[in-house]
């Protein structure tokens, strides 16, 4: 499809936001997804087109994360093969069933994962109270209700993705020790590896625009390191409250979509 500049400067801008509020959150497919609609691709190649265009974007937001991952090498192997299966799961679903099939129960996932994400600092201080009570201690890696949590998520995130970070951490805030920040990095990993297999598997069965790709993945690449210097200097308390706003605008946009 040949693209005006102006449409294709609209393209390349927004695979910039995309990148950048998916490094510090995850949602960017909010930014993209309208705008290739709006240039007149059909749904499912701008779907498709946004998933593989933003692998780059995932990629250089975990680079600009790379010091907050130090130590967890082992975790993420551990999360990534669920995450994997759970992706290639999602970008299956996506040509096998309607458009509209995730429509109805997407807002209420996203939902639930703010509430966890603004009450999770109450949650994980009652949790740890109940376990010093009891005498145990958490899984370091979240143990298999992350797991499950974390493939479900996955699930999405190969068949549409918008608000896929949202889900991520608030499950690991929930369910691991650490620090919002050092989740994030995970987060960017994980997000990374489920476009990436969602992205592999296109290829090879579903149509795409190659303009709109390059255009996103030079853009969201640009954008995972103005992400990361962002990201990385906000406060816990600040960091949760942009998660809180993007996960309420996305909210909105997936209920109007």
């Amino acid at each position: 499809m040949a693209l005006s500049i102006w449409e294709a400067l609209a393209v390349f801008a927004a695979g910039i936001g995309a990148g950048t509020i998916n490094t510090i959150v995850g949602s960017g497919t909010l930014i993209t997804f309208p705008v290739l609609l709006a240039i007149g691709l059909p749904p499912i190649t701008a779907n498709v087109s946004n998933t593989l265009g933003l692998v780059s974007g995932s990629i250089s937001g975990a680079i600009g994360y790379r010091r907050e991952l130090r130590g967890q090498t082992r975790r993420i192997l551990r999360l990534a093969s669920t995450c994997l299966l759970g992706g290639l799961v999602g970008a299956i679903l996506l040509l096998a069933l309607p458009s509209d099939a995730f429509d109805a129960i997407v807002p209420v996932l996203v939902g639930l994962a703010l509430l966890l994400v603004l009450f999770q600092p109450r949650i994980a201080a009652a949790v740890k109270r109940r376990r010093e009570a009891k005498g145990t201690q958490a899984h370091p890696d979240g143990g298999p209700v992350l797991l499950v949590g974390l493939f479900l998520a996955s699930v999405y995130g190969g068949y549409f993705g918008a608000a896929q970070g949202v889900l991520y951490l608030s499950l690991m805030g929930l369910l691991l020790s650490e620090s919002l920040q050092r989740i994030n990095a995970v987060k960017n990993i994980l997000a990374a590896l489920v476009n990436g297999v969602a992205a592999i598997f296109f290829l090879f069965v579903a149509d795409f625009d190659w303009t709109a790709v390059l255009l996103i993945a030079v853009g969201s690449t640009i954008g995972g390191q103005i992400g990361a210097k962002v990201g990385r200097r906000l406060k816990p308390t600040v960091l949760r409250g942009v998660i809180i706003a993007v996960g309420v605008v996305a909210i909105v946009q997936l209920v109007l979509r």
